[in-house]
């Protein structure tokens, strides 16, 4: 069993962790590539245990007896049956994070990943923006030296959580209130830090409330380096 405990820094609605962080979290303590169910929003500045559930064969994160998320090794559709739309330039996606609607209209603004409010070298500030004449979002990514794995390289967490809100903004309509319901994330090798990277997201499939997702992390030379699925919930009665 393992205490995790979520800074403040990486929330995403106000009170409670971001979603693609704290799946990333538990990636990187138990080490493989995982799916992740979240069933409640994840406390800030709280220790919470990551364990071994021997019944159902999943990894648990929980809050005293309340489960907040459980993880099962990734499936490898998630890697491969998924069509990747192919990467932008740094420059088109730098143009399209322009168009970002965030910046007019968002829920959460002071997001861990996508919040317009967070400063420079503080939050991400993952803009996924439309490209033209398609239905692919995406943002322009320079990571900063606070994301450093020691090796000049972006740790895990950071890249599931980089995966995660490009896909709300692919799906969801703008100034709809929606959360993190599942992610699954191969990462294929890491960036590097200062490193101009994309990130895409494109929609998948919608089923009433429930937004299925894909989300992409390219390196500078436009290859492949990180793949997402995601489920987002719309709040009901929103």
């Amino acid at each position: 069993m393992s205490t995790i405990r979520i800074d403040s820094r990486y929330n995403g609605p106000p009170n409670s962790a971001n979603g693609g962080y704290v799946c990333g979290l538990m990636a990187a303590h138990i080490n493989q590539p995982l799916s992740v169910r979240l069933y409640k929003p994840p406390p800030l500045d709280t220790d919470l245990e990551l364990s071994f559930d021997t019944v159902s064969g999943k990894w648990h994160l929980k809050r005293d007896e309340q489960l907040l998320a459980a993880a099962n090794p990734a499936h490898a559709h998630t890697r491969q049956h998924t069509h990747v739309p192919k990467a932008p330039t740094y420059v088109e996606a730098l143009d399209a994070a322009i168009h970002y609607t965030g910046h007019q209209q968002h829920v959460y603004p002071h997001c861990f990943v996508c919040g317009p409010k967070r400063a420079v070298n503080d939050g991400l500030r993952i803009f996924a923006g439309k490209l033209p004449a398609t239905n692919v979002v995406a943002a322009p990514w320079l990571p900063h030296a606070a994301l450093d794995n020691g090796g000049g390289k972006v740790r895990p967490e950071f890249i599931w959580a980089a995966l995660d809100c490009p896909g709300y903004f692919a799906s969801v309509m703008p100034g709809r209130p929606a959360l993190l319901g599942e992610l699954s994330v191969h990462i294929d090798r890491s960036v590097h830090i200062e490193e101009p990277c994309v990130i895409v997201g494109w929609q998948i499939l919608i089923e009433g409330r429930k937004h299925k997702v894909g989300t992409a992390l390219f390196d500078e030379d436009g290859e492949r380096c990180a793949l997402g699925v995601a489920t987002w919930v719309e709040l009901a009665g929103q």
